[in-house]
C-alpha cells in the first residue's frame, strides 16, 4: 500500500516527529518539519540531520523544516502532531484557524493532560470542527525512532472512529518495513498508549534494584491488567490492551533500553532524585507527568491501580523504592482476575 503524495506537515521535532518526517518524505509526500527552538530547524536546513534531537540519519531534500509553525501548517491536507501531550492545548489553540475544512489530524502525542485529566482524544475535539473530530486519527504502538530510521520491521495502529480516516492515515505510512493496522476503538488505543510510560517507569526502577526477570515479568502482566481495568472502566475495548498499542507498546516500552521513562526509572532506582535526573534531559518522560492523571483518573473511576499509585509515590511524595517494593509484594491475597 503506497497512497497517494500528500502535503503534510508534522508538528514537533524531537527524535519520534523526525523520525516521522523522515518516513513520510522518503516514501514521496511532501512534508514540512516544525521545530519549536529556531536553531533545529536552521540545523536541519543547513545540514540534513537533527543533530540536537536524531543525531546521525541524514533527512531527505523534500524535508522542509521551519520554526514557523504557519509555515508547516498552511494548506497541508495532514497534520501529524508529535507535540508532548502537556503542550498539545496551547500549540493547537493557536492554529485552530489554520486547519483547513479536510485536513485530517493524525495524533502520535501520547500522553494525559495532568490539569484536566483529559485524554489527547478530548483535548483536540476542543479545536476542531465536526467533521474535522471525524477524520481525527491515533497513531500509536511499538516503535521507537532510530529503528524505523534503519528500517527495522515495525508494526503500528492507526485509530479513528472513521475506518475511512483510519485507512487514509495507513496509506499515508504504511511501507515494506513500516506496517499500519487499523482499529477504531480511540480510547483504548489512546489509554495503552500513555499508561505504558508509567508501567515504564516502574520496570526501570525495578532494574536499577538489580532485579531480574521474574520481577520485570510480573511488572508486566500486573501493570497491563491495570491499565485494562482503568480502561474498560472508561469505556475501552479489553481487546485493545493485548495488541499493538497495549501489550506491544508496554513490552518494547518496558524492556527497550532507548526509552526514556525506563531510564529515569532506573536511575530512581539507582538512588537519584527526580529533580536532579529531569535536570540533564533534553527530551520528554512522558509518563512523570501521566502518572499524576493516572491516579486522577483511578480515583475517579473507582479503581484500584496498585503499581501506578507506588509510581506516584516514588516520583511525587517522597517514597523509597525500598517502600514501594514491599508495599505491592505484601498487599493483601487476591485472584488474579478482579475488577
Amino acid at each position: 500500500m503506497t497512497g497517494e503524495p500528500r502535503s503534510i506537515g508534522v508538528i514537533g521535532a524531537g527524535s519520534w516527529g523526525t523520525a516521522l518526517a523522515r518516513l513520510l518524505a522518503r516514501k514521496g509526500h511532501r512534508v514540512g518539519l516544525w521545530a519549536r527552538e529556531p536553531e533545529v530547524a536552521v540545523e536541519i536546513r543547513d545540514h540534513r540531520e537533527n543533530r540536537t534531537f536524531f543525531p546521525g540519519f541524514e533527512l531527505p531534500d523534500g524535508l522542509e523544516a521551519s520554526s514557523n509553525l504557519s509555515d508547516v501548517v498552511s494548506g497541508r491536507d495532514m497534520l501529524v502532531s508529535v507535540v508532548p501531550s502537556q503542550f498539545v492545548s496551547s500549540v493547537f489553540d493557536g492554529i485552530r484557524e489554520e486547519l483547513g475544512p479536510e485536513t485530517q489530524v493524525v495524533s502520535a502525542s501520547k500522553g494525559i493532560e495532568v490539569a484536566t485529566g483529559r485524554s489527547m482524544d478530548e483535548v483536540f475535539l476542543e479545536f476542531m470542527t465536526p467533521a474535522q473530530a471525524h477524520r481525527l486519527t491515533f497513531l500509536s504502538g511499538p516503535s521507537f525512532a532510530s529503528e524505523v530510521a534503519v528500517e527495522a520491521p515495525t508494526a503500528v495502529v492507526a485509530a479513528s472512529r472513521s475506518n475511512q480516516a483510519a485507512t487514509a492515515a495507513q496509506a499515508a505510512f504504511q511501507t515494506d518495513f513500516f506496517r499500519v493496522y487499523t482499529n477504531q476503538d480511540v480510547l483504548g488505543v489512546e489509554l495503552g498508549g500513555a499508561l505504558k510510560n508509567v508501567i515504564a517507569l516502574a520496570a526501570g526502577v525495578v532494574a536499577g534494584m538489580g532485579f531480574g526477570h521474574n520481577t520485570l515479568a510480573a511488572l508486566l502482566t500486573r501493570g497491563l491488567a491495570e491499565i485494562t481495568r482503568l480502561g474498560v472502566a472508561m469505556g475501552a475495548d479489553p481487546a485493545t490492551f493485548s495488541g499493538l498499542a497495549g501489550m506491544g507498546d508496554l513490552v518494547l516500552t518496558c524492556t527497550g533500553s532507548l526509552t526514556r521513562n525506563r531510564t529515569v526509572g532506573y536511575r530512581i532506582g539507582k538512588g537519584e532524585s527526580l529533580e536532579e535526573i529531569l535536570t540533564g534531559m533534553k527530551s520528554v518522560a512522558e509518563g512523570v507527568r501521566t502518572v499524576q492523571a493516572v491516579r486522577a483518573l483511578a480515583r475517579k473511576f473507582d479503581v484500584e491501580m496498585p503499581i501506578s499509585k507506588e509510581v506516584h509515590a516514588l516520583l511525587w511524595e517522597g517514597r523509597t523504592t525500598e517502600e514501594a517494593m514491599r508495599n505491592l509484594m505484601l498487599r493483601g491475597p487476591k485472584p488474579e482476575v478482579w475488577s
